[in-house]
């Protein structure tokens, strides 16, 4: 449902060369047992965490975002959930043009669009802006591949003219295309507020963040923990500007259902449903002025002022609708300090001790290669040594019981698949499964 399946190994017994070692593939699943059902949707109303954080209940005293229009550019949104019904309009589809956005194969587009306008009754997710409205852009297939940069330029740009306010895009890449540069300069000229999470840390994939986030003006988004501290699992760097909840979190999922999720594309929309919550208050103010309210009332975090792991700190709804913040006539982001600099997109972290249930994620072809980051091999090498190390012996060990079993002398070859290298832009690598209850 959410991106990527890189999340931890990928399945390691995709190929056994002899029926021994097929045995043993079905005793290595069998060990992450079979996926819980949706949880009940009183139970997801508890998962909320991330409103009691954010103190929802205070900021809704002042906007709850209506009239205000959200851009979802993802794999579009299911306008039939029952956390999003009324909720989403008509948007788009740059996948094969079939649907107006408003299904979703994959779950990743459904999920953020709830954490931005999830319906405040009593049951399921509740959006952080939840009058605010959903514009869907399909730009994920089912396989959740997109074609290139240019796909997700040409879906800003039809954002931007159907009177987008705001556009999350919680998707990137290692590398910079200009092409979308190009249209993201076009939506801050049409004042519309940009949020990009800044990617999730991977084992084989480097550790810069991602583009669009790096763009300069673009609202960059790492992730936090339950405990408001940073999650090593989010990608860090100078571009960062706010940080938010992206861990434990419970989300809207597929076939009216609901999923455990993590990773910065669900902090991501937490921003965007705050700077939806702020063109709702003020409807005359700008988006550089929207912008420059998140930074200045973000409750700075790790060392003071601007840092790589928080930005500028955590996004705060209610300084950002409450507080006295001077105007400004240019988005404070655009003179500030950024790269633009290509990158290896990084692949997602699981939750601790959880096997991965990931099914989403896949690479999108793209039109150039993409090195890998220097300063990420030795650490991708002795990670790659180590779960290879670490599953060669337990394999031979069950194999070695096998065989005296069976009386069967032979040899089980298990191997992981071969590593290819990524090309162009990768789908957004999180981390979801179904809740254990």
């Amino acid at each position: 449902m959410v991106h990527d399946r890189d999340i931890g190994p990928r399945p390691f017994l995709r190929r056994a060369r002899t029926t021994l070692a097929s045995f043993l593939a079905v005793l290595v699943l069998v060990g992450v047992g079979a996926p819980a059902a949706p949880a009940a949707a009183d139970t997801v109303r508890a998962q909320q965490w991330q409103l009691s954080f954010l103190d929802a209940q205070a900021a809704w005293r002042y906007s709850t975002g209506k009239d205000v229009t959200v851009a979802v550019i993802d794999s579009g949104v299911d306008a039939t959930h029952p956390d999003l019904v009324g909720q989403v309009l008509p948007g788009t589809d740059f996948v094969d043009g079939s649907t107006d956005g408003r299904t979703d194969v994959v779950g990743h587009g459904t999920a953020v669009a709830a954490f931005i306008a999830g319906l405040n009754d009593t049951n399921g997710v509740v959006g952080l802006a939840h009058r605010a409205k959903i514009l869907p852009i399909r730009v994920l297939d089912p396989r959740n591949e997109y074609d290139s940069a240019a796909t997700i330029a040409k879906a800003v740009r039809w954002a931007v003219d159907r009177g987008a306010d705001v556009i999350n895009l919680s998707l990137g890449s290692a590398d910079t295309a200009k092409v979308l540069t190009d249209a993201l300069a076009y939506a801050f000229s049409k004042d519309v507020v940009v949020v990009a999470c800044d990617g999730n840390l991977s084992n084989d994939r480097g550790a810069k963040v991602w583009h669009p986030a790096r763009e300069p003006g673009v609202v960059a988004v790492s992730g936090l923990v339950r405990t408001g501290t940073f999650w090593t699992g989010s990608l860090q760097g100078p571009e960062t500007v706010l940080s938010a909840p992206a861990t434990e979190l419970t989300a809207a999922g597929l076939d009216h259902g609901y999923w455990k999720v993590q990773g910065t594309s669900f902090g991501a929309p937490m921003v965007s449903a705050t700077a939806a919550l702020i063109r709702s208050r003020y409807p005359g103010m700008s988006a550089a002025n929207v912008v420059n309210r998140l930074i200045r009332t973000a409750d700075d975090k790790g060392p003071a002022g601007r840092d790589g792991q928080y930005g500028y700190g955590t996004v705060d709804p209610v300084g950002a609708l409450t507080e006295e913040v001077p105007s400004v006539s240019r988005n404070p982001l655009l003179t500030s300090h950024a790269s633009n600099q290509g990158g290896s997109a990084p692949s997602a972290t699981p939750a601790p001790g959880v096997p991965s249930s990931d099914q989403s994620a896949v690479t999108a072809p793209g039109p150039a290669t993409t090195a890998e980051s220097p300063s990420a091999q030795p650490v991708l090498a002795s990670r790659i040594d180590s779960l290879r190390t670490r599953t060669l012996l337990f394999g031979g060990a069950i194999a070695a019981v096998l065989m005296l079993a069976l009386g069967t002398v032979g040899l089980v070859l298990v191997r992981q698949p071969p590593r290819t290298r990524r090309k162009g832009w990768d789908i957004p690598p999180d981390d979801h499964r179904p809740p254990p209850w």
